[in-house]
């Protein structure tokens, strides 16, 4: 495949040509929900990583510019040593290929990773006060159009569920919820995808962050709710609120915006990632029936499971939690079991 790609025939010349870097060989490293891919490149004083993100499909200036602000912040993102934003390549720099994921699966210690990375995300968020208002807003338009997937993707085209009226009206009511208890916690510099299998683990001011081009300037417990209610690996509740409080204790010890109460922040914690997973529920589906990637089917009882849990527990998501318990979890596995027969076919 690598013999006969246009776009690695032009990385190959790039490096050679251009930036005259004498390379022994290159290997697929990772690729992502996007059109981006990565290659690791193998030189006699190391290795790099070259991103490639086609034009048209992909753009690198947002990455660029999310790159120096979280570098300015003390955050390890790659090092961005070459940049050709024209034809959507970066050389970076190497962190490995060891996802916390990878580690947390395997049986690790998850204490000390995620006091790594509570630890990090607490310095972004103090010390990015100045950096995230040079970001967009996670404005109402954004949590709606994001929220919006849900229905069209995991219910109608997933679960191919056509939710009546009054069913509609109650999806409708609780977005609107949503939407305003997001708008009113404080502002910080989001990631977007602060979870497991974005953060590495270095040997060096751990953890590496990657993935990070669609930072905007949200909600303050949106990061920390993709991290501690990772769509790709859950811990008990209990673990979940010793580690958001221990991270609030952390806020408050720095200056950064910490609630008034333990409860107040909770609340922001909960009700963000209700809004996240419903967002991801849609996203995990698009990427199956838009762009025929099914892995992440398999996520989806975890992350419906979330919003479930999570509506449970606060009044005003009640009913809407009944419903998506009575009606929408009860056909989860046989759609996904209908889908994945599909890419077997």
């Amino acid at each position: 495949m690598l013999e006969t790609d246009a776009r690695v025939a032009l990385i190959r010349d790039w490096l050679a040509r251009e930036l005259r870097l004498p390379v022994l060989r290159i290997e697929p490293a990772s690729s992502d929900a996007s059109f981006r891919r990565y290659f690791r490149v193998f030189c006699d004083a190391g290795t790099y990583v070259v991103m490639d993100a086609p034009p048209g499909k992909e753009d690198v200036r947002p990455y660029l510019k999310v790159s120096q602000l979280l570098e300015s912040l003390g955050a390890h993102v790659p090092h961005v040593h070459e940049a050709d934003a024209q034809r959507g390549l970066l050389l970076l720099e190497d962190l490995g290929a060891t996802l916390y994921l990878e580690r947390l699966d395997a049986g690790d210690d998850p204490e000390p990773l995620y006091a790594d990375a509570l630890r990090v995300l607490a310095a972004i968020q103090v010390r990015g006060r100045q950096a995230c208002a040079q970001l967009a807003p996670y404005d109402r338009s954004a949590l709606a159009r994001e929220m919006a997937l849900m229905p069209e993707w995991f219910l109608c085209r997933h679960l191919t569920l056509a939710p009546a009226a009054d069913e509609t009206r109650l999806i409708d009511a609780a977005f609107e919820f949503l939407i305003a208890e997001a708008l009113a916690q404080p502002l910080v510099f989001v990631h977007r995808d602060y979870h497991a299998r974005n953060l590495m683990v270095v040997s060096e001011r751990n953890p590496g962050i990657i993935d990070f081009q669609d930072a905007l300037r949200g909600p303050v417990a949106y990061d920390l709710v993709s991290l501690l209610k990772d769509c790709y690996i859950a811990w008990p509740r209990a673990r979940v609120v010793e580690w958001v409080s221990g991270y609030r204790e952390l806020l408050r010890s720095q200056g950064g915006a910490a609630g008034e109460s333990e409860q107040q922040f909770l609340r922001w914690f909960d009700l963000i990632g209700v809004q996240r997973h419903i967002k991801v529920l849609g996203i995990f589906c698009r990427l199956w029936y838009r762009d025929g990637k099914p892995g992440y089917l398999a996520d989806l009882p975890r992350t419906l499971a979330y919003v479930t849990e999570a509506c449970a527990l606060y009044p005003q998501l009640a009913a809407f939690g009944a419903y998506l318990e009575r009606h929408v979890a009860p056909g989860l596995a046989q759609a996904n079991a209908a889908a994945l027969a599909g890419t077997r076919a």
